[in-house]
């Protein structure tokens, strides 16, 4: 066990749970109507506490567990064999299996933004629930676990397929399930608090340094430079975005900056 890949994997792991709570509860709150911006946060913080349950009981396991190409057997359930002494590569198994949770939380966190305001609380958590399990976990132990897409080649450093691609399809096929908004496009509502939003912004890109940095699982060249093309990204991006703003509109706005920063992180990662 190294002790210096362990302590950064530790810090990553709490850096990418602060993207989801507060960063992306407080990015969407502000986006939001101000009727609905306390749903918004609960729903986050809710799936934060249902995927942690789901990882432990079946989810890491999944994920990966001993299985075939297509998902991963249950002889990890409720996180058997992973003690205090079990490695994974020079870090504690444990460490590891904390740092995927993390990623397995955010994902269908992100998968909100599609569905904002417009489904319940409780179809909200069995929608996260069940996509989870459905879609996350199965293509995870593709990519990661040992599964199909990884014996074909495939390169996924920090979660572009498992994490964005898969968020990405979710939020697009809700939002067509649950079509067009009340009103929408003749009435549109602005976001009620950009302040939140910047906010929770800021809070994403300083978490997305774990989340990329720590996807080396060493504190080595890696991870310095995952963090160095994270950052000059998430500023182009958010450069680019203003620019193109200002040219077109004639003043740049915060929705653009923080939008631009995004997809540059996205993009990047």
């Amino acid at each position: 066990m190294s002790g210096g890949d362990t302590a950064w994997v530790l810090t990553s792991t709490a850096l990418v749970l602060f993207m989801t709570i507060p960063g992306l509860a407080l990015f969407y709150g502000g986006l939001v109507r101000t009727k609905n911006v306390l749903s918004v946060l609960m729903q986050c913080f809710a799936i934060t506490c249902v995927v942690s349950l789901l990882w432990v009981l079946c989810g890491y396991s999944l994920a990966f567990g001993d299985g075939n190409g297509f998902i991963g057997g249950l002889g990890k359930a409720m996180f058997a064999g992973v003690a205090e002494g079990t490695l994974k590569g020079t870090i504690p198994e444990s460490a590891f299996s904390l740092f995927q949770m993390t990623f397995a939380i955010i994902t269908p966190a992100l998968v909100v933004g599609g569905f904002a305001e417009r489904m319940r609380f409780g179809a909200c958590l069995l929608f996260a629930a069940l996509w989870f399990l459905a879609v996350y976990a199965p293509v995870c132990h593709w990519v990661w676990g040992g599964g199909w897409l990884g014996e074909l080649g495939i390169k996924d450093f920090a979660g572009g397929i498992v994490v964005h691609i898969t968020a990405g399809a979710g939020a697009l096929t809700a939002a067509l399930v649950l079509g067009a908004r009340r009103g929408f496009p003749h009435q549109v509502s602005p976001p009620h608090n950009m302040t939140l939003t910047v906010a929770g912004a800021g809070m994403l890109w300083v978490g997305w340094f774990g989340f990329n940095g720590g996807s080396a699982l060493a504190a080595n060249g890696d991870a310095a430079m995952a963090m160095l093309v994270t950052h000059i990204s998430a500023s182009a991006g958010a450069f680019v975005w203003l620019v193109a703003e200002w040219f077109r509109f004639g003043k740049p706005s915060a929705l653009g900056a923080v939008t631009g920063m995004v997809a540059g992180l996205g993009t990047i990662t």
